[in-house]
């Protein structure tokens, strides 16, 4: 099997194990055609993204432990729908983006300047 790509053209890095994260729950934000919501985009949580989440009606904070999923927090590392990530952005509640543990694939719902531009360690 072909290693899986990153948004910078390079090997796609693990997202998260703990909490396990991504589609296929390997860690990292590997797609196919089974995953129609896109979980491409390796994002650091946070407070304003989870609360707007909930208001949405997906609440990622409740543990839900009959689905293997423990409920995240603020700088949890998690593989997000790639539109909600647009639409995060949209709000203004955008989390910050782990570029090289982002699916290509997510490039074909974000452009790559609006994932750079909410990237891990930069200023904004």
């Amino acid at each position: 099997m072909e290693p899986s790509i990153n948004v910078l053209g390079g090997e796609l890095q693990p997202c998260s194990t703990k909490p396990r994260t991504g589609f296929y729950r390997n860690g990292c934000c590997d797609t196919g055609p089974e995953d129609r919501g896109s979980h491409t985009v390796c994002v650091i949580l946070t407070d304003e993204f989870l609360a707007m989440s909930r208001y949405l009606g997906n609440d990622l904070t409740t543990p839900r432990p009959e689905f293997g999923f423990p409920g995240l927090k603020a700088g949890d590392q998690w593989c997000l729908c790639a539109a909600r990530f647009l639409q995060a952005t949209q709000e203004y509640a955008a989390p910050r983006v782990v570029l090289e543990a982002t699916h290509r694939r997510a490039l074909d719902i974000v452009p790559l300047e609006l994932l750079k531009r909410h990237a891990q360690g930069d200023a904004g």
